[in-house]
């Protein structure tokens, strides 16, 4: 068992002072979870809920206090401060009243979905004490449907699938099958839910989370750490949609996921689709079939105008509309092209674009994993599109939907990385033997599992299936432009496999299969990590170049730091000393690599988190260490750079 480490946490930013400083928990990031796919009809479970850490999983006698959710109990706006170590469970309770529009629509034969954000790491989810369902893997969302557990008038039988059956009899029997439930009413029910975080200690992804954090490693997280909410559907409702686009075919494809009544089939309903705007002719299809859209006059989305064709969908059956939601979605094309001079580039919708990004982690003082606000959540992206960047590189991490509903309706670029998992990374084999092959240009294998830390084929397969679900997630969102499977050799495998699978799944995008270390040669980019020695590159006739990883310079600002560590690849002492290396860096190595044919640059990074001090901005998000108006003039020179190009 591992000793807990207690963390100091006396940093906080603007707005998680606010909700420290607010008597009113019960509001706390609860605007709607899912921008991509809107219904009136739902409800915020975020607020205090009971908490207990557990050695076995059982119904506490009495509850610890009370836990601020979405925050993990780690952190300071949880209000616990407490870390779950490996082989407990975090056990959760919260009583539940439906609002009054939900309880219509669940009395009149609706039915209730339970979404959660993110659990870390696994959970088991109970209501009114009757198992619901689980969920494994840290970082993505997951919906229950919990109509059949709470008695009344609903859809009855659609809670938690039959063929579980045996399962949900030993669940039951462990939180105290037998005992009446808290709550019976209609329109008042009860949740329970056991959350379990292995961390670092398994071969589970795990991002940089660790037990012991230090440098570029952070302290781990546990249990619900984003939005928690309810929705009432119809009994027949749309589970799903993504638009598959055709940027040069003019084309949209709507492919819908619907839940039938049990009394009918897909032929018995159809689908319609009414644009909000713009002159552009709606549809309407039998909705066992596909129907492909045309839009020989579209407007292209791109950062400097993130257009967003806006759309309502309808489910029908005999006439009678069963469910209506409101989506979105883009016409853009991510690819690798050639320009005039024969130089291998980043295309976006068809012509050469540089993309200048960061490297953003997306952690916070008071509360790590989860932005202490929407506001928060969007300042980031605002700041930096501010400052000229156009691309972030979300960096083994995934964030809430609406962090991705902000970057398609700003235009900023998103790289997106898996996350890692694996066993513990072998440091003189990943990073420092990996530095050397870079510099002698060797290109190792990526088939010693046991060196790349994924000799456990059961974590080999839960990678493939949480990639898949990432992916899913990922289409979506068309500022999206870049998948990026594997890390540095964290746990890398199977590369050309994994990248191919990308590709099959996301064609209108660009594949990073291996950014920094143990390139394979496959994917879109040669991709190169670049902070000591000389820099050095050569082009390929296939692949764009890339910089996904350079500067990472670093400034202690006094009162504004977690630590009185720092970690970083460069220290200056002062604002005059960092600002002439920056330039000095972008004047004699960025711009000239970008002319000669470097098609995308990520410089590290967003923000200082923990010990790692070398972000623009303060980890507190309260000082910009380089002059605004110093980052927007190289910004515009490297991208003049590659439109003046594509201009010839």
């Amino acid at each position: 068992m591992h000793k807990e480490k207690a963390k100091p946490a006396y940093l906080s930013t603007c707005w998680g002072e606010q909700i420290a400083e607010s008597e009113c928990k019960l509001d706390v990031l609860c605007e709607y979870p899912r921008p991509f796919m809107v219904r009136d009809s739902w409800q915020c479970l975020n607020g205090l809920w009971e908490y207990a850490f557990l050695d076995k999983k059982e119904v506490p006698v009495q509850a610890e206090g009370e836990i601020l959710v979405p925050f993990s109990p780690e952190t300071n706006l949880s209000g616990v401060g407490k870390q779950l170590l490996p082989g407990q469970f975090l056990w959760y309770k919260k009583q539940i009243r439906l609002s009054d529009e939900i309880k219509s629509i669940y009395q009149n034969g609706g039915r209730l979905l339970l979404h959660f954000g993110a659990v870390d790491q696994s959970c088991e989810v109970f209501v009114n004490n009757k198992f619901a369902g689980s969920h494994f893997g840290g970082y993505l969302p997951f919906s229950l449907d919990i109509t059949g557990l709470l008695g009344g008038t609903g859809s009855a039988g659609d809670a938690a699938d039959s063929e579980e059956t045996d399962r949900v009899a030993d669940c039951q029997n462990e939180v105290g099958a037998g005992r009446v439930a808290a709550c019976s009413k209609e329109d008042t029910f009860e949740i329970t839910l056991f959350a379990e975080d292995a961390s670092d200690t398994s071969f589970h992804s795990v991002g940089k989370q660790t037990l012991k954090p230090g440098g570029m490693y952070y302290q781990a997280t546990s249990g619900v750490w984003q939005t928690v909410w309810l929705e009432a559907v119809p009994g027949a409702y749309i589970r799903d949609i993504t638009w598959e686009t055709d940027y040069d075919k003019k084309t949209v494809k709507p492919i819908v996921e619907i839940v039938t009544d049990k009394e009918k089939s897909l032929p018995d309903y159809t689908l319609r689709v009414t644009f909000l705007k713009g002159e552009y002719e709606n549809a309407e299809w039998q909705a066992d079939t596909e129907k492909t859209l045309c839009l020989p006059e579209f407007i292209s989305w791109c950062p400097e105008n993130p257009y967003l064709y806006e759309v309502r969908v309808e489910l029908l059956t005999k006439a009678v509309v069963c469910d209506t939601v409101q989506s979105y979605f883009a016409m853009r094309k991510c690819s690798i092209g050639t320009d005039d001079a024969g130089i291998r580039r980043i295309f976006l919708n068809n012509r050469p674009y540089m993309q200048v990004g960061l490297l953003d982690q997306g952690y916070w003082p008071e509360s790590m994993y989860t932005a202490p606000s929407d506001e928060a959540l969007r300042y980031d992206i605002e700041k930096m599109k501010d400052l000229g960047f156009n691309m972030l590189r979300k960096h083994i991490k995934v964030e809430p939907e609406r962090w991705y509903y902000y970057c398609d309706r700003m235009g900023m670029l998103v790289w997106q990385d898996m996350i890692n998992g694996g066993r513990k990374n072998k440091g003189w084999y990943v990073t420092y033997l990996a530095t050397v092959f870079q510099i002698l240009g060797i290109r190792a294998s990526d088939k010693h599992k046991y060196l790349l830390s994924r000799q456990d084929k059961a974590g080999r397969e839960a990678y493939v299936s949480e990639l898949k679900e990432l992916m899913a997630l990922m289409k979506k969102h068309p500022s999206v432009v870049c998948i990026v499977p594997f890390n540095e050799g964290w746990g890398q495998f199977e590369t050309k496999k994994m990248a191919e699978l990308v590709k099959s799944e996301c064609p209108d995008i660009i594949v990073d299969a291996a950014s920094g270390w143990y390139d394979q040669g496959c994917g879109d980019l040669k991709s190169i990590h670049w902070y000591f020695l000389k820099f050095k590159y050569k082009r390929e006739k296939e692949r764009a170049l890339a910089l996904t990883e350079f500067g990472g310079y670093v400034q202690r600002i006094e009162g504004h730091t977690l630590h009185d560590k720092e970690y970083g690849y460069k220290i200056f002492k002062s604002k005059e000393e960092l600002e002439k290396a920056y330039e000095t860096l972008m004047a004699e190595a960025i711009l000239p690599a970008v002319e000669d044919g470097v098609s995308a640059t990520v410089y590290t990074q967003v923000s200082d988190v923990e010990e790692e001090i070398n972000g623009l901005l303060t980890y507190d998000r309260k000082v910009l260490k380089i002059d605004a108006g110093l980052l927007r003039k190289w910004n515009e020179k490297l991208m003049e750079a590659v439109a003046e190009k594509a201009e010839k």
